[in-house]
C-alpha cells in the first residue's frame, strides 16, 4: 500500500484511516474482534510478516527486527502492548509506520480497508473508556474503531522518538525576553504529548492555555476575540502564539489554522504546527495555509526557540 497525503493538501478537516484488527479471546476461548485505526498518512506500507530477528535486552512487546529493503526496523507486538490474551492466534501482518523521522512496524492480526471520514465524526474517548493509548473513537454502523496514539506507544519502546520535557539547562532563560507576560495556546489531542509540551513551555516561563482539539482551541480563541473586540484591543495583547497538532478529533490543526486566518482580528496571530507528519511536502502546503513555522515532533528545544521568536 502506498502512502497518500491527499487529505493533508488542503483545508478539508478530513482524514483517511486504515482499519485493522488486534483480536483477543475471552475466558471461554471465544474470539472477541477488536477494531483499531491509524491515520493513513503515517502508513508506509502493509506487508506479511517476514523472518524476524530477535532483539536482545528488549521488552516482550518488541517482537524483533525485520529487514525492509535496505533498512532494518523494529517490530512491535500490539497484542502484548494492549495486554490482550490471544492464545494460539497468529498475527502475521505488519503495518509499517513512518513518523517523527522514524520507521517502525506493528504486528496485527488483519487489515481490512481505508475509510475517508470527517474529523467531526472522530470523538475523544470518554472517561468511561479512557485510555492513554487511545486518542479517538470512530462510530461505524456495527462497530467502534479505536484510533491508537502511536506516538505515545512507539515512544515507550523506541527512544529515538521519545518526547520528554526539557531540562532546566535546555530552556535558555533570558532576562531580555520576559516569558511571564506571554500567553500561548497549545492544541493537541494526546494527553501525553500535550502535557510534555506544556510542561516545557511553562518551565520556560510561559503562560499556557490547553485545548484537547482544534474545536476547543477555536472556541477559546473566539471567546478571546469577543472580549478583545469589546475592549477595543488587539487579540495579540491577550494571546501571543498558537501551537497546534494536525491530527485531532472534531477539528484538525489545518482547519484550525485556516479558520484563524479567515478571521480579521486574529489574522496576525503567529501559528506553529507541531506534528509528526511534517514532511518536506507537507511543510510547504501548511505554510500556504498560514502557519509561520512547522516543527517535527519531538523537537522541543526548537519549540521553545521559535516560541521566543514569535512572541517577541
Amino acid at each position: 500500500m502506498k502512502q497518500t497525503n491527499i487529505l493533508l493538501e488542503s483545508d478539508t478537516n478530513e482524514l483517511e484511516i486504515v482499519e485493522f484488527r488486534v483480536d483477543e479471546l475471552d475466558s471461554n476461548g471465544n474470539l472477541i474482534p477488536c477494531h483499531y485505526g491509524v491515520n493513513v498518512a503515517k502508513v508506509r506500507e502493509i506487508i506479511r510478516l517476514p523472518q524476524v530477528t530477535k532483539a536482545l535486552n528488549t521488552s516482550d512487546a518488541v517482537e524483533g527486527m525485520i529487514k525492509l529493503r535496505e533498512k532494518v526496523i523494529p517490530v512491535l507486538n500490539l497484542s502484548k502492548i494492549l495486554n490482550k490474551y490471544t492464545g494460539d492466534m497468529i498475527a502475521d501482518r505488519v503495518i509499517v509506520l513512518e513518523f517523527n523521522n522514524l520507521m517502525v512496524g506493528v504486528l496485527v492480526h488483519s487489515v481490512s480497508r481505508i475509510y475517508r471520514i470527517s474529523w467531526k465524526n472522530v470523538e475523544a474517548p470518554s472517561s468511561a473508556v479512557y485510555s492513554d493509548q487511545i486518542t479517538g473513537l470512530v462510530k461505524m454502523d456495527d462497530r467502534i474503531i479505536l484510533v491508537l496514539d502511536f506516538e505515545k506507544i512507539v515512544a515507550e519502546f523506541c527512544s529515538a522518538s521519545a518526547l520528554k520535557p526539557l531540562e532546566p539547562e535546555q530552556l535558555q532563560i533570558s532576562e531580555a525576553h520576559d516569558r511571564t507576560s506571554k500567553t500561548i495556546l497549545v492544541a493537541d489531542d494526546s494527553p501525553f504529548i500535550r502535557s510534555t509540551m506544556c510542561s516545557s513551555l511553562r518551565g520556560a516561563g510561559y503562560n499556557v492555555i490547553e485545548a484537547v482539539n482544534g474545536a476547543e482551541a477555536w472556541d477559546k480563541i473566539r471567546d478571546l476575540i469577543l472580549r478583545c473586540d469589546a475592549d477595543g484591543i488587539p487579540l495579540r495583547s491577550k494571546l501571543q502564539l498558537l501551537i497546534t497538532d494536525v491530527e485531532m478529533p472534531q477539528m484538525d490543526g489545518l482547519h484550525l489554522t485556516s479558520t484563524v486566518r479567515k478571521e480579521k482580528n486574529p489574522q496576525e496571530l503567529p501559528i506553529i504546527i507541531f506534528s509528526s507528519l511534517a514532511s518536506e511536502d507537507n511543510i510547504r502546503k501548511w505554510h500556504d495555509l498560514g502557519a509561520q513555522q512547522i516543527l517535527t515532533k519531538p523537537d522541543l528545544p526548537n519549540l521553545v526557540k521559535y516560541a521566543d521568536q514569535y512572541t517577541a
